[in-house]
């Protein structure tokens, strides 16, 4: 139930399907701990209580800050709810040895999933700048091989444009149609070496493209 609508780290691998039984036994252990210890071991009782913080730690691991609010209201609900059942029923709580360690355990699971929700985010930078490094590769690849061809291409079509007195309206219009296309192709592969500015775009439902007439045209050559 906490974890919906959050967001797993990248850096983490799924949450195992048992995780809900750890944090279930995690909170369960105190309230057992109350019931089965005697009296006269009311140190071991409240420090039973740490247990709930466990489902932070794990929260804050995957899922970042937020998940250790998660897991930290969580525990800290079920902890109110507990003690007010407790001097409900006149049972003595030690707050002065629970409290304090408590939220320090509870500031470091807020510290760990700060943490994690860095290497969240270096990672996420990462593995992009590691994409583009491999798309310009394939770009300046393309670019060169294609523009090789597309050069020889246009070379040819002005050779015929300046023949347009042998050419009829028709051929005329082709060519200059060859040659405004050889060069609108010229120009969306000058646009290739700076695909890391470009922005992307909706194409064929869920997958998306790169706005290539919206990237900022590389300097020629």
């Amino acid at each position: 139930m906490f974890t919906i609508g959050l967001t797993e780290m990248s850096h983490r691998p799924p949450l195992p399907r048992r995780w809900a039984i750890y944090c279930a036994a995690a909170y369960l252990i105190p309230v057992v701990m109350i019931e089965v210890l005697p009296t006269d071991q009311g140190v071991y009782k409240e420090i039973s209580w740490l247990a709930t913080l466990a489902p932070a730690f794990i929260f804050s691991l995957h899922f970042g800050m937020l998940g250790a609010a998660a897991g930290l209201i969580a525990g800290t609900l079920l902890y109110i709810t507990v003690q007010l059942i407790l001097h409900l029923n006149l049972m003595p709580v030690n707050q002065e040895i629970l409290m304090p360690i408590y939220v320090s355990y509870g500031a470091l699971a807020i510290a760990v999933g700060w943490l994690s929700q860095q290497l969240h985010d270096f990672y996420q930078r990462l593995i992009r700048a590691e994409r583009l490094a491999a798309i310009g590769e394939v770009a300046v690849t393309i670019r060169h091989e294609v523009n090789n061809a597309l050069a020889s291409v246009i070379a040819e079509a002005g050779l015929l444009r300046q023949t347009a007195a042998n050419l009829t309206p028709e051929d005329r219009q082709g060519v200059d149609t060859i040659l405004e296309m050889g060069n609108r192709i010229a120009g969306d592969l000058r646009k290739l070496a700076n695909l890391a500015d470009a922005p992307s775009t909706a194409y064929a439902g869920t997958q998306r493209m790169v706005d290539l007439p919206q990237a900022a045209e590389a300097p020629r050559a």
